[in-house]
């Protein structure tokens, strides 16, 4: 909080120094119009959160699906893990949506909204990554737990439920953290497709009150806010589950 707090007084501290005529009175709380405009912005938050919480959950549910053919003996469940990974790794997150929006409808004869593109999208993109970050994670675990496991006759399931992944969870939660963070902030793209969330509340004000600087500075400080949270939860629970 301390340091949300410093980057928040340094930020303003600079604007009122600066030799650009700043209009902040469009967001001055105490001002009908700035609570407005305040209000108008942050109805965008529960976009934001909602379409990058659910996204991550999916990512990581795929991710770890994934994950699995890649440590598997049979070569043709490893090649399906290379190419899915190569594959949506390869194809830049905003090109990805665009294809999802506009092209299953075509395809498929799906009807489907901008939410449920941006979940998609968002989810097969990350999900690659998460794919690559559950392999190491598992593979980490030393060949001596698996044998202990099967050495009290525990299966395979109850081996990997049970010995490997509550090790696994420990030494990758950090790398799972940075994945929600950058779901977060790329999530910030499903405004190209009309969803209202934060950038996009942010574009439309802009063309109202004609302050962009303002408007776009504003947004800055709403991801850096949510994104501080986050790391601090993320943080406390590294602490929590460290061995």
């Amino acid at each position: 909080m301390k340091i949300l707090i410093l980057i928040f007084t340094l930020f303003f501290t600079f604007s009122c120094s600066s030799n650009y005529n700043w209009g902040w009175y469009i967001l001055n709380p105490t001002l009908e119009q700035g609570l407005s405009n305040l209000e108008f912005l942050i109805n965008g938050l529960w976009i934001t959160i909602s379409i990058s919480l659910i996204s991550i959950f999916v990512s990581l549910f795929i991710g770890f699906l994934i994950a699995i053919p890649g440590l598997s003996k049979n070569k043709f469940l490893r090649i399906f893990n290379r190419i899915y990974i190569e594959c949506f790794r390869a194809i830049p997150l905003l090109v990805l949506l665009l294809w999802v929006y506009y092209g299953l409808p075509v395809i498929f004869g799906l009807t489907i909204g901008a939410f449920a593109a941006g979940i998609i999208s968002l989810s097969i993109s990350d999900s690659a990554f998460e794919a690559e970050i559950f392999r190491a994670g598992l593979q980490s675990v030393s060949i001596g737990q698996k044998d202990a496991a099967k050495s009290i006759g525990l299966n395979k399931f109850q081996e990997m439920r049970l010995i490997i992944f509550p090790q696994a969870i420990r030494i990758i939660l950090p790398a799972i953290g940075n994945q929600f963070i950058y779901v977060l902030k790329m999530s910030s793209l499903v405004s190209i497709i009309g969803l209202a969330d934060l950038t996009r509340k942010a574009n439309e004000l802009i063309v109202t009150v004609y302050r962009p600087l303002e408007i776009y500075s504003f947004l800055v400080l709403e991801y850096l806010f949510l994104i501080i949270i986050i790391s601090y939860f993320i943080r406390n629970l590294e602490r929590k589950l460290k061995i």
